[in-house]
């Protein structure tokens, strides 16, 4: 034994600020690692309650600070340490395992719909004025969705917020998160475009690549050269595409597929009712030679 500031301990043992420095944990966190039984103090004086460690200590300290980085809880630690199993660490290491890749594919879904939001902005400030006709090339896109079950183009919006909702609501029961849902498509079948006739086919999610699971019926929309027109409001729909289709006559356009209209950017971070759309009109053509 030997005399430290009055106290008397055990030769060679390390005070409890010294070996949180030593380690480069707090005095509390050691305070509860011996309140949780994961690190016991060698020598506890008995007047001061002071605690002391052994310089061997270290290592436990360390295989402590490892399994934190690994993301184990205090709890599985104590465990872990206590049944001193290593087909116990093996276990709990494969659901750390499962529990961190689910987060990445969390992550990289919310990073995709992230970079979507960016680009979709970006397009609205790039996009030509409302009524502008284009011709685009559009790469390969993939598509999910569910019939239409109303007609909103016999009605007003409400009806298309009825069709969003039950959208939204297959896509939550099939396990994919909100933000798949915001670059919305509908559609209306080729014959029904070209004859005027506006029937609701399908509404659906443009998507990417699925980080959850692969949906049913994954559509793919072809590549190819689109005759587009832009414009700012719902209720016009219906008049922008009609000048759509007769802008493809004038051009001599061939209307190879159906009749698409994108929303390219939603804009309710304000107070807004109805919904306010950016909408990019499109069909598929080709060119008659």
């Amino acid at each position: 034994m030997r005399v430290l500031g009055g106290t008397l301990m055990k030769e060679g043992l390390i005070p409890i600020g010294k070996m949180a420095a030593m380690n480069r944990v707090s005095v509390p966190t050691l305070r509860l690692y011996d309140e949780k039984e994961l690190l016991k103090p060698r020598y506890i004086d008995p007047e001061t309650g002071y605690r002391y460690y052994d310089i061997n200590q270290n290592a436990r300290l360390e295989m402590i600070a490892y399994m934190k980085e690994l993301g184990m809880s205090l709890a599985q630690i104590t465990q872990v340490l206590q049944k001193e199993d290593i087909s116990l660490i093996e276990e709990l290491l494969s659901q750390k395992n499962e529990q961190i890749h689910q987060q990445m594919r969390q992550l990289k879904a919310q990073h995709d719909a992230v970079e979507r939001a960016i680009l979709s902005i970006e397009r609205y400030r790039k996009s030509p004025s409302t009524g502008t006709f284009s011709l685009e090339y559009i790469d390969r896109r993939f598509a999910w969705g569910i019939p239409c079950s109303y007609n909103f183009y016999q009605d007003d919006v409400h009806s298309y917020e009825k069709v969003l909702r039950e959208l939204r609501l297959k896509l939550e029961s099939e396990g994919f998160p909100q933000i798949h849902s915001y670059n919305i498509g509908t559609s209306i079948l080729r014959e029904n475009f070209l004859d005027g006739c506006f029937v609701a086919d399908r509404i659906f999610i443009f998507t990417g690549d699925w980080n959850e699971g692969e949906p049913p019926s994954l559509q793919v929309v072809e590549s190819g050269m689109y005759a587009c027109i832009y414009l700012d409001n719902y209720d016009n729909e219906v008049r922008c595409a009609q000048l759509l289709r007769e802008h493809c006559q004038e051009m001599n356009y061939h209307v190879s597929g159906d009749y698409i209209c994108e929303v390219m950017t939603g804009f309710n971070v304000f107070d807004s009712d109805p919904r306010r759309m950016f909408l990019r009109l499109q069909v598929p053509v080709t060119f008659r030679k």
